[in-house]
């Protein structure tokens, strides 16, 4: 399928990818039309998701499977008064009827709103609100419905809410009965142009209210990448992306680069992450391709791999927050994979990344994928040199790229903030070596400085994720009258360690990371805790960190 669409799909070198690489856009792109009924019409029997759950149910859909039931949704859909440009909210979890839904919303020409189940009212007001919402396409759970039932008054846009099931309760659409009576599903006359909003992610951020990012319909495009030349995938791939379906790392690992290249979408719904069960996953369905947070490989190399056999496991990549060097060597060791890392936002598509052509750089994320303009500038406005911190930029005077968000919906001030004259400013920080990697630093706002020293936390979580005591870490920079800041770091202590908690123990873990990088890093303050806050993506929100210290 990618050929349709790409000038030069093999690529033997970086060069020969940054000099050849080119995405073919047609007019009026529809994933729905142009890749899934595509496919169906092509290879109707290509199995297109296996999907499965922590009961033990299992199903099987091929492409013609996929084609029937967006069809279905879509006149279902339609009925309920669903078309152009409008807004609806699916809170599905991994259930497989948010493929159906998705798929079907793309081919009515609406705008999709991924959204998590861990919304409580006042989020789901909010967005209702910020974003106009018609209708909510839910998981027919407790709690998940009666968040939406107490946001129903606040929510006057709010015209239909939908049930999966199991629960369907009164003033709900049954999904699944609507969809079983839909009649045979017609195309509309005209469904989108290539610059209509089909995605709309509320961010979830580290600071304030969650931004409002769009996406056009040529927004999967940008995903060829992603999964073609960074998951490598390929049409025999069967490829499993651990992220709930309310956040964009869905769309990058569970949807639509995967089904470009051709490959099978596995989906494990579950509500509780445990280790062992991805681990049983990979060896009993044979799982080629893997991809998920440094976190998940953190306690993957906790177990006793030996039990399992994921000899079927050929490729690895890792995303969402930067990779420890120390998650990279033991995973290596244990299993002979390479952590392929990959850095992007919600607001773009993979941005740069080690492809299987570049070896890996333990901690570094790799380079520039060459659909984008990628550079670091300094605060004066230059290009960083090599060793040098920048803020990683995004040069959009010559191209707009295949993937970069349309803009922060309904907030123009923010918009402009974050893109004008020809630039879009990512917010993160970086330094880039002399062979072209890119080594993560932190948020621009997250960079500490101490006694006249800039000092990226992920440099010194690195450095303490090499003591055998740090299951997991932040760094943040606390006021200080003489220094201006100093380094806090806030650990997550392993089982061996909680009991020995205390003086030593800090003075232990602040020796070790002395030893391990520049003395003037180490945090000279420690506390432990029993989890970190975080997003619901699960990044790391160093915000509620400094705000508690902050308090104190």
């Amino acid at each position: 399928m990618i050929e349709k669409y790409l000038k030069q799909t093999t690529f033997s070198s970086q060069k020969d990818f940054i000099e050849n690489f080119e995405i073919i856009v047609p007019e009026n792109f529809n994933f729905g039309y142009d890749v899934v009924d595509e496919w169906a019409a092509k290879e109707p029997e290509k199995k297109a998701l296996c999907w499965t759950n922590d009961k033990g149910e299992h199903i099987d859909f091929t492409f013609a499977d996929i084609k029937r039931e967006s069809d279905k949704t879509a006149s279902y859909f339609q009925s309920l008064g669903i078309g152009h440009g409008d807004m609806v909210m699916l809170i599905l979890k991994r259930r497989y009827e948010f493929w159906f839904s998705i798929v079907a919303l793309h081919k009515l020409g609406a705008v999709v709103i991924p959204a998590t189940h861990l919304l409580t009212k006042k989020d789901i007001v909010y967005r209702c609100n910020a974003a106009d919402i018609k209708m909510i396409v839910a998981v027919g759970e407790e709690e998940v419905l009666r968040h939406v039932n107490d946001s129903k008054a606040e929510s006057p846009t709010l015209r239909t809410t939908v049930s999966i099931g199991p629960i369907v309760p009164e003033g709900w659409e049954d999904f699944h009965k609507g969809i079983e009576q839909a009649k045979p599903f017609k195309r509309p006359d005209k469904v989108n142009e290539n610059d209509d909003v089909s995605l709309l992610y509320f961010t979830s951020g580290t600071t304030g209210n969650p931004k409002m990012v769009t996406h056009t319909f040529t927004y999967p495009l940008g995903h060829i990448v992603t999964a073609s030349y960074w998951h490598n995938l390929h049409e025999k791939s069967l490829h499993l992306t651990l992220a709930d379906t309310g956040w964009g790392k869905a769309v990058w690992g569970k949807l639509y680069g995967q089904w470009l290249a051709g490959a099978n979408v596995f989906v494990y719904d579950f509500d509780k992450f445990t280790p062992a069960d991805v681990l049983t996953m990979i060896s009993q369905y044979g799982i080629t391709s893997f991809c998920a947070p440094p976190t998940v490989f953190r306690f993957l190399i906790r177990e006793d791999l030996s039990k399992y056999d994921i000899s079927t496991l050929k490729y690895c990549t890792i995303a969402g927050e930067a990779l420890n060097p120390k998650v990279y060597e033991e995973f290596y060791n244990l299993t002979g994979i390479k952590l392929m890392e990959g850095f992007g936002q919600t607001e773009t598509t993979l941005t740069i990344a080690t492809y299987p052509w570049v070896e890996p750089k333990p901690g570094s994320m790799g380079i520039p994928n060459p659909q984008y303009d990628v550079d670091l500038i300094t605060s004066d406005g230059r290009s960083a040199e090599a060793g040098e911190q920048g803020q990683i930029i995004i040069r959009t005077d010559k191209r707009t790229p295949v993937g970069l968000f349309k803009e922060y919906y309904r907030d123009p001030e923010k918009t402009f903030e974050a893109h004008h004259d020809g630039i879009y400013y990512t917010g993160d920080v970086a330094w880039r070596d002399e062979d072209g990697y890119f080594w993560f630093v932190g948020r621009a706002d997250d960079v500490i400085k101490s006694s006249g020293y800039r000092i990226g936390p992920f440099e010194v979580e690195s450095a303490l994720m090499t003591h055998p005591a740090v299951v997991e870490c932040a760094i943040t920079g606390v006021p200080d009258e003489v220094r201006g800041q100093v380094v806090k770091a806030t650990i997550v202590l392993s089982k061996e360690y909680k009991q020995k908690a205390g003086e030593a123990l800090i003075k232990e873990i602040q020796d070790h990371v002395k030893r391990v990088t520049a003395p003037y890093k180490y945090p000279r303050i420690i506390e432990f805790v029993e989890e970190l806050p975080k997003t619901i993506s699960g990044k790391i929100r160093r915000v509620e960190i400094r705000k508690g210290d902050e308090k104190q």
